[in-house]
């Protein structure tokens, strides 16, 4: 079988390492490169985060590219969900150094590696847009060399996580969200922050995940121990109408639907774009259901996944 090849577009975070874990156990699947930009953390800790997680996984060979180190226009978000360094604030003397960083800038390196194998790769972006926006304004024709393309990011239905209607990857840098859901063609898939809310696992299954015998299942636990606290408070009862009890990995979802897209079982396919303006809705995604805004392009956002294969794929991540 042919392998998937991806290029990764982080903001390692947790859930991006969980996610990379996820790519870098599939037989079918080679990434070939890391592009890492602001969010979760810093884009240095970032680099650091990603590094950690390859030596993890043996697979220190790929290459991690350092990207955007903030928004295009606006000042930065972070509530630390993942802690201060984005890995859970867990110690690690063993760490590589950073000298392990390519000297090639992750934009660079995102034209780069799509115009080496125009139409076979898959972008998967788990962090704000930023790379991919600053890509595409050097290489408007970019977006046709790309294979496909899978995000996490934005929601259907105004529910936001770090503002009221908004989600982080989206609001962290609107601007830059706008230009890649207006400006990138190629076939996309959206997997939104209401769809990983409503799809969490149940605790059983996690602690059965990260209690197997190995050094990532001990590693993802060690530096999911914050983030886990935090989702194992009670919800509030508005938000339980849409926010299982469970475990919640975002970008694990996103990841998921790029190394097989037959896991979506059900999906809205509409043009798609991003409030700039709006007092309570800057950076929120709009689903242009009636095709108002006559869009050529139309992206498929995930509404349903087979969940028994979901598992499958993170269980096989931390054997």
């Amino acid at each position: 079988m042919e392998k998937k090849l991806l290029l990764v577009d982080v903001d390692a975070g947790v859930d991006d390492a969980a996610a990379l874990m996820i790519a870098l156990a599939a037989p079918n699947v080679e990434i070939l490169g890391i592009t890492c930009c602001f969010g979760n953390a810093t884009v240095e800790n970032v680099c650091k985060n990603v590094l950690r997680v390859l030596k993890k996984c043996n697979h220190l060979q790929i290459p991690v590219y350092q990207g955007a180190s903030s928004p295009l226009l606006n000042t930065m978000k972070n509530d630390y969900f993942y802690g201060t360094d984005g890995l859970g604030d867990v110690a690690d003397d063993d760490a590589p150094g950073f000298d392990q960083v390519q000297r090639e800038h992750a934009v660079a390196a995102i034209i780069r590696i799509i115009s080496e194998r125009p139409n076979k790769v898959t972008l998967v972006a788990t962090g704000p847009l930023t790379n991919l926006a600053l890509a595409v304004k050097m290489d408007p024709m970019l977006p046709k060399k790309i294979k496909n393309m899978s995000i996490m990011g934005g929601n259907m239905y105004s529910r936001g996580n770090i503002d009221i209607c908004a989600e982080f990857n989206f609001a962290a840098d609107p601007e830059a969200a706008y230009i890649v859901l207006n400006e990138y063609t190629c076939p996309t898939f959206i997997t939104t922050w209401e769809f990983a809310c409503s799809h969490s696992l149940p605790w059983e299954f996690y602690e059965k995940c990260t209690s197997q015998d190995s050094e990532k299942a001990r590693f993802l636990k060690a530096i999911y121990a914050v983030t886990i606290e935090y989702q194992k408070r009670p919800i509030p009862k508005l938000r339980a109408l849409y926010r299982k009890p469970g475990f919640v990995s975002c970008d694990c979802f996103a990841m998921a639907v790029a190394i097989n897209e037959e896991l979506v079982t059900e999906s809205i396919f509409c043009a798609v774009s991003v409030e700039l303006t709006g007092s309570h809705t800057r950076g929120m995604m709009v689903l242009d259901m009636d095709d108002n805004l006559q869009k050529e392009n139309k992206v498929s956002v995930t509404k349903e996944l087979d969940m028994e294969k979901f598992k499958g794929l993170l269980m096989a991540a931390l054997k």
